[in-house]
């Protein structure tokens, strides 16, 4: 999409030139600063303050090896994200008051973060040539916050700038010496990086979010304009790689809170290339990169709830300003709405959205790109779209509500799909109820990462399992992890009645399921029920076959009737309410307690989800079942 429309040579007739580009007003323009609001000005500089009476946080050797030898990745990570948090809050508090108050602690932060010996992560040092454990410092790795360590400088360098001098002639070499070294010489010499795509390896949201953070370092940091032109245009190649094969229906099978790193990065990358040859490069008119940008409403459910399938979380608040920016360009009023419905809800105006991200403001450009664009996102109403009914074909995901533009009422989401997505569950077949935008039938989500979430025991993981999702198991036997266990015979229809995704999830199983066929139908008859058939056929008798659901809500169970009660869940939230019938001379419920113990999960969930259990004993070799949901 990008190297044939933008080849090195139309690139060279459009790409800015390092002193001519300026994305954003550094400290010396003092009125750009001034006019921004004075609570975001106010906000910026208390969190300054609170930077400088904090201690810089030490990265010991033994805490890097806590990955390597017992799977821990938040002891040190917390400690490098620290570093850089602080060091962005006293950037940003700098350029907001501009007296030079904040230099020397930024300066004790750049020297910090240029000695350390990577800024590549435990959890991702393990593809250099001596693998996991201690850093080879002969060999930079260029991982996800390796680029954005890059990036915090770059920008650093290129907001404040003389100042830096002012402190020591040595500080802004230091930077450009560490950032050559350690991002634009190995992301320009080396092809072997995975997220790049010029290996057999599919990439995923990697390979947006780190060409974002090595396109805008490379714009602001290469001095020589030939090798700045060459990286472009390699990271032109790069993101091709992960755009091209993108499912046409624009659907990120990484899950909603991964599309701010895939998706929305990819924006990031569109609007760096579109500001530094002033619109030159604009390929928003795409029908593609138009699909990847709408996915983002087409999957809430309502609020801040979203369809979380994969390691997504079951509530996000997706940044303001990426979705505005995205639906500007793609003249989306729709997404337009969305991303000024999150700028009211996280009252960007009052602190400039410092909880935009979880590392606070070590994300420097998302935070400049946000502040100043304050007025333009204030200037669209807020508004979640809530389509009525949404199919994305490709990787077969259905929306359904009873009206567009409400919550109240019924919803539900199903998807099909194959179990090697990014970020896979075994989930081929997961239905998702929600009542009057509240939680009833849910995915769990997934646990705080750990070395064991993305190693060949991933699937020991009780989230990652087609059991603790609404599926059934036969025998024990659950959906297996491969992109040929998949959904079959996907068909979908929709009227003003009614939705419905109807599929055989039997290829989802092993043999040993003894499955040939099970065809799933979810219906939504609007303003009625909800209403899924199971049909199934073995190849052999099975001894008991189990549907699971996973609700938050309060489960009372009797023969043919189980009712879903409201339930209290943290930040004073609520369950939604309905009941399920099913046929009970055929079914058996029992329930049981699903603890919650992680800290990513208790926050959405509460200190428990419960797991309904509704067991066939000795089932016929060809059935059909049904099970129905009504609001309460």
């Amino acid at each position: 999409m990008l190297s044939q429309k933008y080849p090195p040579d139309k690139l060279a007739e459009l790409l800015l030139s390092r002193d001519a580009w300026h994305p954003f007003p550094t400290v010396a323009e003092r009125t750009a600063w001034e006019a921004l609001p004075a609570t975001v000005r106010a906000g910026a500089i208390a969190d300054g303050e609170e930077a400088m009476k904090e201690e810089w946080p030490v990265l010991l050797a033994e805490r890097y090896l806590d990955f390597a030898r017992d799977g821990n990745r938040s002891r040190y990570e917390g400690v490098y994200f620290a570093r850089r948090g602080k060091l962005g809050n006293l950037v940003i508090a700098e350029c907001m008051e501009g007296t030079g108050r904040f230099l020397d602690e930024i300066a004790n932060g750049i020297w910090l973060i240029c000695e350390e010996s990577s800024w590549c992560v435990p959890a991702h040092i393990g593809v250099q040539k001596a693998g996991s454990g201690l850093p080879d410092t002969t060999e930079p790795i260029v991982d996800l916050f390796a680029a954005e360590t890059s990036a915090l400088l770059a920008w650093t360098d290129y907001l404040l700038g003389d100042k830096l001098d002012s402190v020591s002639p040595l500080i802004r070499p230091r930077i450009a010496r560490e950032i050559k070294q350690r991002i634009l010489d190995p992301c320009l010499t080396r092809d072997d990086f995975w997220w790049m795509g010029f290996t057999p390896r599919r990439v995923n949201n990697w390979n947006p979010w780190i060409n974002s953070n090595w396109l805008a370092t490379n714009l602001l940091m290469e001095a020589d304009p030939v090798r700045r032109l060459h990286a472009v245009a390699k990271s032109l190649r790069s993101i091709d790689r992960f755009v091209d094969p993108y499912p046409a229906d624009g659907g990120c099978d990484e899950g909603p809170s991964y599309w701010g790193a895939a998706g929305g990065a990819l924006l990031v990358c569109l609007e760096w290339l579109y500001s530094a040859t002033e619109g030159g490069i604009n390929v928003y008119d795409e029908p593609l990169v138009q699909n990847i940008g709408k996915f983002i409403y087409r999957v809430q459910i309502a609020d801040h709830y979203f369809l979380n399938f994969a390691d997504a979380p079951a509530m996000l608040t997706p940044s303001p300003f990426v979705v505005h920016r995205y639906g500007q360009r793609i003249h989306d009023p729709h997404m337009m709405a969305l991303g000024a419905w999150a700028a009211h809800e996280m009252d960007i105006r009052r602190d400039g959205g410092r909880k935009v991200h979880r590392y606070g403001r070590s994300t420097l450009s998302r935070f400049l790109q946000q502040t100043f664009a304050l007025d333009e996102i204030y200037a669209t109403p807020p508004k979640q779209p809530l389509p009525r009914d949404v199919w994305l074909d490709v990787i077969q995901v259905m929306v359904a509500r009873d009206k567009s533009g409400t919550k109240e009422g019924l919803f539900v989401a199903a998807k099909g799909g194959h179990n090697a997505e990014s970020h896979n569950h075994n989930d081929v077949g997961q239905v998702v109820v929600y009542v009057d935008g509240k939680p009833v039938l849910v995915d769990a989500g997934v646990e705080t990462y750990t070395r064991k979430t993305f190693s060949p025991q991933r699937y020991e993981i009780w989230t990652m399992q087609s059991a603790y999702h609404n599926l059934p198991t036969i025998d024990g036997v659950m959906q297996a992890p491969g992109e040929e266990f998949a959904a079959r015979n996907a068909e979908y229809k929709m009227n003003a009645d009614s939705a419905q995704l109807s599929l055989d999830i039997a290829g989802a199983y092993p043999p040993e399921a003894k499955l040939k066929s099970w065809r799933r139908t979810t219906t939504l008859h609007r303003s009625k029920d909800i209403t899924v058939t199971e049909s199934y056929e073995l190849s052999a008798p099975a001894q008991e076959i189990t549907l699971s659901f996973l609700t938050p809500c309060h489960v009372t169970v009797q023969p043919g009737e189980i009712r879903l009660g409201v339930s209290p869940l943290p930040d004073d939230r609520a369950t939604g309410a309905a009941t399920i019938s099913y046929d009970a001379a055929r079914l058996t419920a029992t329930v049981e307690e699903v603890p919650i113990t992680d800290e990513r999960l208790r926050p959405v969930w509460g200190e428990r989800l419960t797991r309904i259990l509704l067991r066939a004993q000795n089932p016929a070799l060809q059935d059909t079942w049904t099970w129905v949901v009504t609001k309460a």
